[in-house]
């Protein structure tokens, strides 16, 4: 496999496969690329496609190595490669061997808003925000390994005493059930392995070796199942990085970095130093800022780009002129244009550019003067409309008449609106499923079911069960908009659903805005019927008309396509931890202030673990950029109603700017750009 183009580190890193190895792989430094043409370097030396795992953390990242990959060693071996998510292996490995722990071949797997609706039932409540605190409470138990009892014994309040009863009471149903939520595809593969030998085994034989990217990412259970994959072989390569760990708030820990050396002391250590993606000056801030953490393993960034453009700071007197100054940057840099080495300038994108924030609320007025400007924008990670609550709990409906053997939209719709079908009828039907290896709705019509349930409850299962026929054979016989749009609308009469968002939100104007996105998803609905949808470019084309259930029975592409949007020439507003992995030529990085970042509530302790994962945040915010940097900084910001004063964030000392060239004097640069556009002119005009 052709490794001609890397450098000394990465070739190390490449050809480094005597034992267990450690990639430190600073920010742009080449790290998929170390990863997949490792991959060829394996299949090179004997291993087959099928022995190899590379594990990431999103399907996008591992899409994106399954291409590279299959760019490098070719379609057919790239085929059988084992490139995916920790949860994703979970899910292979608890299908192939799941009934080791008494799970049927067909469980279901809970999202997250199916595990809201049974924590609420389980803890006896109706108030959302306590059961997704529940929610956060048992997914961090979960991620550290620990079971309800011991939650309970480590409790350090009353609140967790609670939380930890509830889960117990959240684990019962999930096994009657036979369901899992997404922290069990990574907790039970883990308990398997450790107390099942020939299973263990079996996983160590069939993946011989294994590549973890983004290792500083993963939790404490995430890291055991590692150790049980690799075993005491433990031939794998961990890519890394230590002073981009910042998911501590959802169990990421950097303690997994700090215990390799320790566990494994054979461990070679290969730091990927030499950045291929920011000029020097931008790496220079980064480094000094991270060099304030205690350092795990040395490393200082470096790139051949020169360097560059100097770091700017930009002081503003509140949020509504520091939106202004961003909106006037893009517009200044965009107008300018850089040039390139042949003295040509080069077109500069809207998406080329990034505003960059710590918290999601600081989105709002930035957007609005991008709105203003006429500037084209897409707000990176805000909740998509597929995946609010109502549109899921109606698209579960649709998925269950299309597949009847979909156990989690059964779950779903059977308990949205609630009918009076409670957790004990549905764990004794999950039980007799389970035993008879047929699905929950096949279930509900086995004769025999009448031996485990009592009539009432059989009754009301019957009657659910019928009117799923019923609705099956009216969205069958039920074609284009005009014929749909009242038959959708009288199913949710049927199910009262308009009435279950009013019950089940305390707040009114946030139950009849839930009901109006229901109504849009409806009309979505109608319009596709009509044979109305929207091609790439955004228009409305007309195709043929359909009935209900075939746009049901195409939903979960419509989705997958929603969800995954197409390329745009847009700038991009993110969060900090949303921007991780991605780059930009020019970013914009704002709110830069105590109590922003780092960002600091007010019940809330500044500990040195929480300070140390706030400084690794900035470093990841500074190398996003690739040509430019401004940092920019409130004189005067709002906290709550109130204006209270600004103090610079220390991070910014801490990047040792030269104060000559970082703080950006406005006049001067307007100057600048005048001067530019008039000698631009000038050239343009014709001689004589």
């Amino acid at each position: 496999m052709s490794s001609a183009s890397l450098n000394t580190a990465q070739l190390q890193a490449v050809h480094y496969l005597q034992g267990p190895c450690l990639v430190l792989a600073g920010a742009g430094s080449g790290k998929t690329r170390v990863i997949t043409t490792k991959i060829g370097r394996l299949l090179d030396a004997g291993y087959a496609p099928a022995q190899i795992a590379a594990i990431t953390f999103t399907n996008k990242a591992a899409q994106e190595m399954r291409e590279r990959a299959k760019a490098l060693v070719g379609a057919r071996a790239a085929q059988h490669l084992v490139i995916s998510t920790f949860h994703s292996l979970g899910v292979r490995i608890l299908r192939e061997d799941g009934h080791r722990l008494g799970l049927k071949d067909k469980f279901s797997i809970l999202d997250s808003d199916d595990v809201l609706g049974i924590l609420r039932e389980a803890g006896g409540t109706s108030d959302a925000a306590t059961a997704r605190r529940w929610q956060w409470t048992i997914s961090l138990w979960k991620n550290q390994g620990l079971t309800a009892e011991q939650a309970e014994r480590g409790a350090s309040n009353d609140d967790e005493v609670v939380a930890a009863r509830v889960m117990q009471r959240y684990q019962e149903r999930l096994n009657a059930y036979q369901a899992v939520d997404f922290d069990d595809l990574i907790g039970l593969p883990t308990a398997l392995l450790a107390r099942d030998a020939e299973a263990r085994e079996k996983w160590q034989r069939t993946l011989r070796y294994v590549l973890v990217d983004e290792y500083q990412d993963t939790n404490a259970t995430q890291y055991e199942l590692l150790k049980l994959l690799v075993g005491e072989r433990a031939m794998f390569t961990a890519v890394g990085d230590d002073d981009q760990s910042i998911y501590g708030w959802r169990g990421a820990t950097i303690d997994n970095l700090r215990r390799l050396p320790q566990e494994y002391p054979q461990l070679q250590v290969i730091p990927l130093e030499q950045n291929y993606r920011s000029t020097g000056n931008i790496l220079r801030a980064a480094n000094n800022v991270i060099a304030a953490n205690p350092k795990l393993f040395d490393k200082k960034l470096w790139s051949e780009y020169g360097d560059g453009e100097p770091v700017r700071v930009v002081e503003c007197d509140n949020e509504e002129h520091e939106a202004e100054r961003a909106v006037a940057r893009i517009q200044g840099i965009r107008g300018a244009g850089p040039t390139g080495a042949d003295g040509a300038a080069k077109p500069v994108e809207w998406s080329d550019f990034a505003i960059l924030y710590r918290a999601n609320h600081q989105a709002r007025i930035f957007e609005q003067a991008l709105r203003r400007a006429q500037i084209p924008y897409k707000v990176s990670g805000g909740q998509s409309f597929f995946d609010r609550a109502e549109i899921k709990d109606l698209c579960a409906w649709l998925r269950l008449l299309v597949n009847h053997d979909d156990d989690p939209a059964f779950l779903r719709a059977v308990t949205t609106p609630k009918r009076g079908i409670g957790h004990q009828t549905l764990g004794s039907l999950g039980e007799f499923a389970g035993k008879w290896k047929v699905s929950l709705y096949e279930a509900l019509f086995a004769d025999s079911l009448a031996s485990v349930l009592k009539d009432r409850a059989l009754g009301s299962l019957h009657e659910f069960g019928r009117y799923v026929n019923d609705l099956e054979y009216r969205f069958r016989h039920t074609t284009g908009s005009e014929a749909a749009k009242p038959v959708l609308l009288e199913w949710l009469k049927d199910i009262g659903y308009e009435q279950h968002l009013y019950d089940s939100e305390e707040n009114e104007k946030l139950a009849a805005s839930r009901w109006s996105n229901v109504l849009d998803f409806i009309d979505w609905v109608a319009r596709r019927c009509g044979g109305e949808i929207e091609n790439d470019g955004g228009m409305t084309v007309q195709t043929e008309t359909k009935s209900v259930l075939d746009v049901a029975q195409s939903i979960s592409v419509i989705l997958s396509l929603a969800e995954r949007g197409t390329e745009q020439n847009v700038v991009t507003l993110s969060t900090l931890h949303a921007s991780k992995g991605l780059e930009w030529p020019h970013v914009v990085l704002v709110g830069v202030n105590e109590g922003l970042l780092p960002f600091r509530s007010e019940d809330d302790e500044m500990t040195p673990e929480r300070l140390e994962e706030e400084r690794r945040l900035m470093y990841v915010g500074i190398t996003r950029a690739r040509q430019t940097l401004a940092v920019s900084l409130l004189k005067r910001r709002k906290k709550g109603r109130e204006f209270v004063q600004g103090v610079p964030s220390r991070f910014i000392k801490e990047m040792k700017l030269d104060e000559k060239t970082a703080k950006e004097d406005p006049r001067e640069k307007l100057k600048a750009l005048r001067a530019e556009f008039a000698a631009r002119a000038a050239a343009a005009k014709p001689a004589g």
